[in-house]
């Protein structure tokens, strides 16, 4: 596995459009930092602070800093189509496999990549997370600090999920632009699945049926924090009140479309004459 990933480490190491993109990847995230510290001026009547209004308190800040983060996943995708882009127009996949790597190790040099630079994004965000709310929470006690990092691993999940999904995109049509073109058809896509079922049936049904397609089931790993914000605000509210948890079943599709993206990835190379 080691070696793999270091094959695939060197080659976006010389790349240089690879090294800003993934720089911007890390970089983006830590806006998050920023914007706990936004202070807002109206007009010299009242200065409105983000991080004094306590949404950034244990556990709430988890799902906020995740949910925020994963908003700049399409800067890694751009890595993820690039390296199977430049691996076909520079022709280092044929001499890659001519040196002795074998098709599944080519995949597999891929999907480690994946999940390596998923990781460290995580660890990151688990880190700007955790600052953020040491230093602006009301509850320091253990118990709280460590209740809402199922959000860390909803957010890890989301990322590989989603990187596997741009891998099958790009070993399917080869070109970066057109890989990424495809991932906004499969949106597309979903939202008539979504249409057609709904015409047919109810809309509840509609919703159950699109939960299970990838982009979809990838999104409702981390639902939107702006109800709960409101929640813990106007808790007499009850229509606003939504199931924002992580859950196992959640987790679990997204990581069935992932095996399936790598497999077909596999597969797709395989059948493919290079």
């Amino acid at each position: 596995m080691l070696r793999l990933l270091k094959i695939e480490l060197q080659k976006l190491w010389l790349n240089r459009t690879s090294k800003v993109l993934i720089f911007i990847s890390f970089v983006l995230p830590f806006t998050v930092l920023v914007l706990s510290s936004i202070k807002i001026n109206f007009f010299g009547f009242f200065t409105l602070e983000l991080g004094e209004l306590g949404i950034f308190n244990f556990p709430i800040v988890w799902h906020i800093t995740t949910f925020f983060a994963s908003q700049f996943k399409f800067f890694f995708a751009i890595v993820v189509v690039s390296m199977i882009g430049n691996e076909y127009s520079n022709k280092t996949i044929k001499q890659n496999l001519i040196d002795g790597l074998s098709k599944k190790e080519f995949i597999l040099s891929k999907f480690y990549t994946i999940v390596f630079f998923s990781l460290c994004a995580t660890i990151l965000i688990g880190l700007a997370s955790m600052l953020i709310g040491l230093y602006y929470s009301s509850y320091d006690e253990p118990r709280f600090i460590i209740m809402g990092t199922e959000f860390l691993l909803a957010y890890f999940v989301k990322l590989v999920g989603f990187f596997s999904l741009c891998l099958i995109m790009a070993m399917w049509i080869k070109r970066s632009a057109f890989a990424l073109a495809m991932l906004f058809v499969t949106y597309i896509m979903e939202w008539i699945i979504f249409g057609i079922v709904y015409k047919i049936s109810n809309i509840d049904i509609a919703w159950s049926i699109k939960s299970f397609l990838p982009l979809e089931s990838m999104y409702k790993l981390i639902d939107e924090p702006g109800r709960r914000i409101m929640m813990s605000k106007f808790p007499e509210k009850s229509e606003i009140a939504y199931d924002y948890a992580v859950h196992w079943y959640e987790i679990a599709i997204v990581l069935g479309w992932t095996s399936l993206f790598i497999f077909l990835s596999y597969r797709l190379l395989k059948k493919r004459d290079l």
